[in-house]
């Protein structure tokens, strides 16, 4: 029988070690694993965390292993190549930092033994990813183990696969499940038991015979659907000989159809079934990837009461346990590759070998329904030929592999829609941040409109929409403040938008939680993207949570707004409600301010404001309370203030009804004299249509639609990023002449 002997404790680690030590160094920090170096300096800004080798040295007695007749050493997860040493011996060299891969170890295992992992985590030219919003975290982050099994046994060497396909097809009430299992030194004489068992443990269906395919029947399936019923049988496989097992695998599996409609969206099971969730990164406060089952399971409760049918998990292959989770629990899943922003046309074999190992790893999990090929690829372009060729390979690729499932990617925003890139895979999706990177919120739905009609049978879904919140706060909010208040806003409207448009397949919130990137530096705290739904150490629900939550949660609840956002300086102040009950009523020192209903589960009450108020809003038999105080001067504590910033938005001097470095550039250039006092400052800097500008995009309409959303003020500082610099004096002169410009008259 095969057992798995977990090495996790106690490896010697050295970031200084310039070799392969030949003994333990006993002066080397000692770690446990799931292990990562980049935990601090990965998540602190400047983008300066440590890229590089470092080594990982364990001693293993082989009298302390299971005895057997063959040995394979399992790394579930080195970032982002790795090399294995025995003994002194080199023995393996992998390249991808998120999936499973095994070692021979039978030949080289001696009585005392040394083992040495040297982690990579270094730029280079081959291996995915290289440029991406993310931190690259270094290490060994995942369970390594030594498997331990007979020299006839289930294959352990492609690419670290289960050596075990399972494939339910529906048959009216009943389910075919072809089954193929790979062997390595099978003898003569030796058979295989296949057993399926439901959630009972009750057999449905079993076979013996010498066949490494075979096809079994289920009568009266119960269907995997989703989190409405995520139904799962278990299949065993055993390699038996003069009835002895030898050898065993096993697997949890659903039996589900899908399909992805144009028009009406995800069915599942031939019911409309709208995938509406979010996208998850793996890492966590002072850890890094480093995660733990708890941290997996405690995840997965939070994106299951927030209400989401679905999970993108990005942008690379996630941890099997984590899949395994989004079966049971009921969640349809966008797996992916770490193909990501800058294509290499050296690295074309590592996408390759990542698509395979994320196909062959994870083929059983009925949760995921599509392989992404890449994300925001395109940011130089989308017509080198050699890219295209490379997102052909690909698809070809994972339709030969799995005849089942659908290709998908994420096409970044300012990519035309007439661009035949899109048209590789089976579906598309965008990442669009119309309203945080430019744009308007209200241009979210009329562009997926548009491209619906342009492309009436291509399934489109949004990838990623989402803005930035930490604890600051405003009654005022507006694009690009960070305030937890605008967060709440712009998914208000978003929510309003994409879940009214049933044709589209999917849709993601970016991201559910708060995650590392090293080579951000804004919002007040470094190192970190803030567009999660919850903050990085999951300690905080951000008041978006519970939009989301009253949407798609059957839970009954009631959640008021703006519990960080105590001093308030108005007279009558707004105060927001969600819940997904019809009505709710809300008491301001015990005095009932009215009762409102609401058909998109958001409710807003004007408040007076004095003194200190205790509210309370009821909904049902639910209830929730906060607290607000009357303040005189704002309080600062609430306002973020950019370090390095040459000037912050609330500096700025605003006249009524006029413009201002606070206004965004479609209504400057609305008028002639904004227009012309651009000319005369931009004209020679910013790109015409047609020409490319930083990062190698081309200005299109798209493009030019996004940067009219920006402020003024947001666009200065773009533009020095080109290397056009403004100095506070300028930027003020410049306000002063805009502030002697009327405002252009809405239409």
């Amino acid at each position: 029988m095969r057992r798995v002997f977990n090495l996790n404790d106690k490896w010697a680690f050295s970031k200084e070690a310039t070799a392969v030590p030949s003994q333990v160094d006993k002066r080397w920090n000692f770690v446990n694993l799931p292990h990562s170096w980049n935990a601090i300096d990965g998540q602190d800004g400047a983008g300066d965390y440590f890229r590089g080798t470092a080594y990982y040295a364990k001693a293993v007695d082989k009298l302390d292993l299971p005895e057997a007749e063959c040995y394979y050493l399992e790394i579930n997860g080195a970032n982002s190549s790795a090399d294995v040493y025995l003994n002194g011996k080199h023995l393996a060299h992998h390249d991808g930092g998120y999936s499973t891969w095994r070692v021979n170890i039978t030949e080289e295992l001696q009585r005392d033994n040394l083992f040495v992992i040297a982690v990579d985590n270094a730029a280079n030219e081959t291996v995915y990813p290289q440029v991406a919003d993310f931190t690259f975290y270094g290490g060994l982050y995942r369970d390594v183990n030594i498997i331990c099994t007979s020299a006839s046994h289930f294959d352990l060497d492609y690419y670290g696969g289960p050596g075990l396909q399972v494939t339910p097809a529906i048959c009216g009430e009943d389910a075919k499940v072809d089954v193929q299992v790979y062997l390595t030194n099978t003898k003569m004489g030796q058979t295989l038991k296949y057993t399926v068992y439901d959630m009972a443990n009750q057999v449905v269906a079993s076979k013996e015979c010498d066949d490494a395919k075979v096809e079994l029947e289920i009568k009266n399936v119960h269907r995997w659907h989703g989190r409405k019923d995520p139904y799962l049988y278990m299949l065993t496989v055993e390699l038996c000989e003069d009835g002895k097992v030898l050898d065993n695998v096993y697997t949890r599996f659903g039996c589900r159809t899908f399909e992805i409609d144009p028009d009406n969206g995800f069915i599942l099971n031939g019911e409309e079934y709208p995938l509406r969730g979010v996208s998850r990164h793996q890492d966590r406060w002072g850890i890094g990837n480093a995660l733990l089952r708890e941290h997996h399971e405690e995840d997965m409760e939070y994106i299951c009461e927030v209400g989401a049918t679905t999970i993108r998990l990005a942008h690379y292959q996630h941890d099997q346990y984590f899949y395994d989770l989004c079966d049971k629990k009921g969640m349809v899943i966008w797996a992916e590759i770490p193909y990501i922003s800058q294509h290499m046309p050296t690295a074309r074999e590592n996408t390759i070998s990542q698509m395979k190992e994320l196909v062959v790893q994870n083929y059983n999990h009925p949760s995921i329904v599509v392989w992404g090929l890449s994300n925001e690829i395109t940011m130089k372009g989308d017509t080198d030929p050699d890219l295209l060729e490379n997102h052909r390979i690909l698809n070809d690729l994972v339709h030969e592999m799995d005849k089942t499932r659908l290709t998908t990617m994420a096409a970044v925003s300012p990519t035309p829609m007439e661009s035949p890139y899109l048209l590789i895979p089976d579906t598309v999706s965008y990442n669009h941040y119309f309203g945080w990177y430019g744009g308007d919120t209200s241009m979210n739905g009329p562009w997926f409109d548009k491209f619906h009609k342009l492309h009436p049978t291509l399934p489109i879904g949004c990838s990623e929409y989402g803005c930035e919140a930490l604890n600051w706060h405003t009654s005022n909010p507006v694009q690009g403040d960070y305030t937890e208040e605008y967060q709440a806003y712009y998914h208000e409207e978003l929510i309003k938008q994409l879940f009214s448009r049933k044709y589209l397949w999917a849709t993601h919130v970016w991201n559910m939680f708060d995650f590392g990137a090293d080579g951000r530096n804004e919002g007040g705290e470094n190192g970190q993207n803030h567009k999660g739904l919850m903050t990085f150490d999951r300690k905080y629900k951000k008041d978006a949570f519970y939009a989301y939550k009253a949407w798609l949660s059957d839970e009954p609840f009631v959640h008021l707004c703006g519990k960080r956002y105590i001093d308030r300086v108005e007279d009558v102040t707004k105060v927001t409600v969600y819940s997904n009950q019809p009505e709710v009523e809300l008491f301001a020192n015990g005095v009932s301010l009215g009762k409102q209903t609401s058909d998109v589960h958001f409710f807003y009450f004007d408040v007076p404001n004095v003194g200190e108020t205790n509210l309370v809003a009821v909904a049902g038999d639910c209830k929730d309370e906060s607290r607000i105080c009357k303040v005189e001067k704002f309080n600062e504590a609430y306002r973020l203030k950019e370090k390095g910033a040459i000037l912050n938005w609330f500096d700025i001097t605003e006249v009524e009804g006029h413009l201002s470095l606070n206004d965004k550039m479609s209504d400057v250039m609305a008028t002639m004299q904004g227009k012309l006092l651009f000319a005369s400052m931009f004209a020679k800097f910013l790109p015409k249509k047609g020409e490319k500008m930083m990062g190698g995009f081309e200005m299109n309409d798209s493009m030019m639609s996004m940067m009219g959303g920006f402020t003024v003020l947001r666009l200065t500082g773009m533009v020095s990023m080109m290397g056009i610099e403004f100095t506070k004096e300028q930027l003020l002169d410049l306000n002063a002449k805009l502030n002697k410009i009327k405002k252009p008259k809405k239409k």
